[in-house]
């Protein structure tokens, strides 16, 4: 059982915690992505990249900060009640985020097209889905699959595309090791949260397989982001491999978290938030042209 999380049930979530700054990675690893893409095709300019990274950012601390409205049926009683407060301050800043975004990509929309409102209807439902009912995909143990095509995969293809270029199989295949790379990211949040999950009933996918299990598809996951980058460039769709060798440095702690005690765990989150960060960062370079 995680103590230090447990004692802190009947405090109002701070700003900082429900925004979990570290999960932004997502959107800046995806969007920055899907970007890239289209500026090595020729497309786009830098304000419209720009655009395109604060409203995939606003996306993603929308998607965070009405995170925890799936907790709200367990804090009916009246100690929760400055907690509950708390919940329903920073999902309407959550709203906000999403009206944000949504200004955004009316005006992107305009200047594209229906094809990329298509894209982010998509989005719109996949980030209101994953905490949300009736939709709620995270107790239904659906998130980690999910998440690496609506905030993988659909995230770079519509970065792409709102910077005007044409929707191709190429964006889609290189897309792939990020995208398994934001399911590892949410795989470590479960498996952090094994034990309290567990304790509440809610059945997030790592509850449902149990914790050895879970474990197996972190590594499977691992695994497969650097597979999967092997076989691109087998392809010739990454021009080089050596740019990601750093990354490999960050593998021995993640290993080590994964068999962590509870409380120590806690770091497994962070720790492959910065993994994600640094892989996409190199991940250009396998791309870019010099």
């Amino acid at each position: 059982m995680d103590i230090s999380r447990d004692q802190t049930e009947l405090v109002a979530p701070r700003l900082l915690q429900s925004l979990r700054p570290f999960s932004l990675v997502v959107a800046l690893v995806s969007c920055g992505l899907g970007v890239a893409l289209a500026l090595l095709e020729g497309y786009g300019s830098g304000w419209r990249a720009l655009l395109i990274l604060l409203a995939g950012l606003a996306l993603q601390a929308g998607v965070n900060l009405i995170n925890d409205l799936g907790d709200l049926p367990l804090l009916q009683d009246a100690r929760f009640a400055e907690r509950r407060r708390g919940i329903h301050r920073h999902a309407r800043l959550g709203y906000g985020c999403f009206v944000f975004c949504s200004l955004i990509g009316f005006w992107l929309v305009a200047d594209v097209g229906l094809s990329l409102l298509g894209l982010c209807i998509l989005g719109a439902i996949g980030a209101l889905g994953y905490s949300v009912e009736p939709i709620h995909y995270k107790r239904r143990g659906l998130g980690v699959p999910l998440v690496f095509w609506l905030m993988g995969v659909l995230m770079v293809l519509g970065a792409s595309h709102a910077m005007g270029a044409p929707l191709t199989l190429s964006q889609l295949w290189l897309s792939l090791p990020i995208s398994a790379l934001i399911s590892l990211l949410l795989l470590s949040n479960e498996l952090r949260d094994w034990e309290l999950d567990h304790q509440r009933g809610v059945k997030t996918l790592t509850v449902r397989l149990g914790y050895a299990p879970g474990q197996k598809l972190y590594l499977a996951l691992l695994a497969g982001t650097y597979l999967l980058t092997l076989a691109l460039w087998q392809q010739q769709l990454l021009l080089r491999l050596w740019p990601l060798l750093p990354s490999l440095l960050l593998l021995p702690a993640l290993l080590k978290l994964l068999d962590a005690e509870p409380q120590s765990r806690r770091a497994l989150t962070p720790a492959s938030g910065r993994l994600l960060l640094i892989f996409g960062l190199l991940y250009l370079g396998c791309l870019l042209p010099f």
